[in-house]
């Protein structure tokens, strides 16, 4: 395995490649690695935990195996093609590319697909569009090279993925409903909702489907948030039936559809391709314009009933002398004078009246393509913090969800603010960190904050004085390094016991679905159980004797794998991407919790929940190795 990055990405997922996968790495970086990341337990760490396994006092966890030795590690600024040869490319089994920058991402992939085209490509980038051409162009030259591949495993040839996209749904569930852990699967967003018995006698509540029971560390300051040995009990993955109902007292992990229960947006806004009416104008204009019609169809009665015209022919001389363009009526009898008269001077408040409408109108159309403030009574949103790679795709999520955002961010010229102003979202620009920023968001009377920018301590410091001014508020902010990130969500939580507190990395949400991705399945997300991970994924049954042959109870083994959903599409008919939302007007292809009696065809396709050892031994694939020439 070939590991290319020059983030924290790049050395956490050389670091699942190798703990949970067992395989031989290649790591190259700007700089390389001559010290501990955050993200990899020391020596001294793995050594310890093996003694107290063996002593009894540690349950088994998911270091398990010869964890292999330290990745390879090959200093350069970019992956040229003397580096990816010297890293060995032509030899290696799977390739990551996760450079920020989706160019230097590109031109790897096409140097990498010439090098060696069998091999297995994993590719960071943020432009979706140029992403899908990507995987399309290099499936195509795998397939030229070896037609006699199975298309089917053509799919898992190229993957791109974005770690923005992978953290995205978990950090706006917690804005939802309290909790990151949720994963997107045929355009449903599903959550791993928490729940924890009131009473020692009560069972967990089974929900849609039981993924883990807590272990005794969720009643700590915590939370969910301790580690896995921090009790008499560790977190028990895709336990089964029988051990859900005995863990009586055990507050547990359920599968269930995200909703949001807060206010929706108001239902008068901006369209996106069209102005309301009454959005167009306002209210006075509204008013104004309704007294001269109704003028004018007063004055065309009152001709009516008065003369001996009719009804048409009254409207068009009310309108002739409404616009100033019929002859006087000298000679006509002084009913029909007075008339004229009163169209006149109806008419003359009708010009200034056209021209307030048309500035108005010209006002309404510039602000339409300006930010918007927030609204005064604005209450029950979202405040969202940071408008770069993961903060754009939060809010892209959260307004999916038709949830109320109000976005801060200091840069006028940052990536999200196009798509808030075309979503008509309000944005504040300012630092978060100077005062009235945030009171300019509305956050006295906000849901939820999300601090998402690229610093750890702006993220700090804009949720601490956010819960000086409301200590209940539910926040969730992103912090890089794994140890601070404990540190600071303990003593939050400590210092405010009433109120949700989360904190995430990106690179540790988004690093399992890079890894399960370059083992060569479609990973549809993951989620974070106290400190371990279970992930989603999409595989053909063919090919697995675990599934092959066997019904949906058969196949489930407690605390390795288990079938959420089935594919009910025909093989011809499936999306490649269940993780991508469905088009307008496409039908559901996944049955969720399908007959435990239903067997398992080769052509099926499954939705299977793991943990991460499961997901390692039903890929089966052997280390390669790949080291530098």
């Amino acid at each position: 395995m070939v590991v290319c990055g020059d983030d924290g990405l790049a050395r956490r997922l050389a670091a699942e490649l190798r703990e949970v996968y067992r395989q031989q790495v290649v790591l190259v970086t700007p700089g390389g690695l001559t010290e501990q990341r955050a993200g990899e337990p020391p020596t001294v760490l793995i050594r310890a935990s093996r003694v107290l396994r063996r002593s009894g006092r540690l349950p088994d966890m998911e270091i398990a195996g010869t964890v292999p030795a330290p990745p390879h590690e090959v200093a350069s600024p970019e992956p040229t093609e003397a580096v990816l040869r010297r890293a060995g490319v032509e030899r290696a089994a799977a390739l990551a590319l996760l450079y920020e920058d989706d160019e230097a991402n590109l031109r790897a992939a096409l140097t990498a697909r010439r090098l060696n085209p069998g091999l297995r490509l994993v590719v960071r980038m943020y432009n979706r569009k140029l992403g899908q051409r990507l995987e399309e162009i290099l499936d195509q030259a795998a397939l030229l090279t070896a037609p006699e591949r199975d298309r089917t495993v053509l799919d898992a040839s190229t993957t791109v993925l974005s770690d923005a996209d992978t953290a995205a749904p978990a950090l706006a569930a917690t804005a939802v409903a309290g909790t990151s852990k949720v994963v997107q699967a045929d355009g449903v967003l599903l959550r791993a909702a928490e729940h924890t018995p009131s009473g020692q006698g009560e069972a967990p509540v089974p929900g849609l489907c039981t993924l883990a029971l807590l272990s005794s560390t969720a009643d700590d300051p915590a939370g969910s948030e301790g580690s896995d040995a921090g009790g008499s009990q560790t977190p028990l993955l895709l336990p089964d039936d029988r051990t859900v109902a005995e863990a009586a007292g055990r507050g547990s992990v359920v599968l269930e559809t995200v909703r949001y229960a807060g206010p929706s947006l108001p239902p008068r806004r901006l369209a996106g391709r069209g102005v309301p009416l009454r959005e167009l104008f306002s209210s006075s204009f509204r008013r104004a314009l309704a007294g001269v019609v109704l003028s004018v169809l007063v004055l065309t009665l009152t001709t009516t009933l008065l003369t001996d015209a009719g009804p048409v022919h009254a409207a068009y001389v009310t309108l002739l002398d409404l616009f100033s363009i019929n002859d006087p009526a000298i000679d006509a009898p002084v009913t029909h004078q007075v008339l004229q008269l009163l169209s006149g001077l109806v008419g003359l408040a009708l010009l200034p009246l056209l021209v307030a409408g048309a500035l108005e109108a010209l006002g309404t159309f510039r602000a339409a393509g300006a930010l918007r403030r927030p609204p005064r009574g604005l209450s029950g949103h979202v405040v969202l913090l940071g408008l770069g790679k993961v903060g754009t795709r939060v809010l892209a999520r959260l307004r999916e969800l038709d949830i109320p955002v109000v976005c801060v961010e200091e840069d006028p010229d940052a990536r999200g603010i196009p798509l808030a102003r075309g979503l008509r979202v309000p944005v504040v620009l300012g630092d978060a960190t100077e005062e009235g920023v945030l009171e300019a968001g509305r956050i006295h009377r906000a849901h939820a904050l999300l601090a998402l920018t690229s610093s750890d301590t702006t993220n700090l410091e804009a949720v601490l004085y956010a819960r000086t001014v409301r200590p209940d508020l539910r926040v969730a902010l992103r912090l890089y390094d794994d140890g601070f990130a404990t540190a600071v969500h303990r003593t939050l939580r400590a210092a405010h016991p009433g109120a949700l507190t989360r904190s995430r990395s990106v690179s540790h949400l988004a690093a399992p679905a890079f890894a399960g991705a370059m083992m060569g399945r479609q990973v549809l997300g993951a989620i974070p159980v106290e400190r371990r991970v279970l992930l989603f994924a999409a595989l053909l049954v063919a090919g697995h004797p675990q599934f092959e042959g066997r019904t949906v109870a058969e196949s489930f083994r407690p605390g390795a794998w288990r079938v959420l959903a089935l594919d009910t599409a025909s093989p011809e008919a499936r999306r490649p991407d269940l993780a991508s939302a469905r088009r307008d007007g496409e039908e559901p292809q996944l049955l969720w919790s399908p007959p435990p009696d239903y067997v398992l065809r080769p052509e099926d396709r499954v939705v299977i929940a793991a943990t991460r050892r499961g997901l390692a031994e039903l890929l089966g694939d052997r280390p390669v190795d790949v080291r530098p020439r």
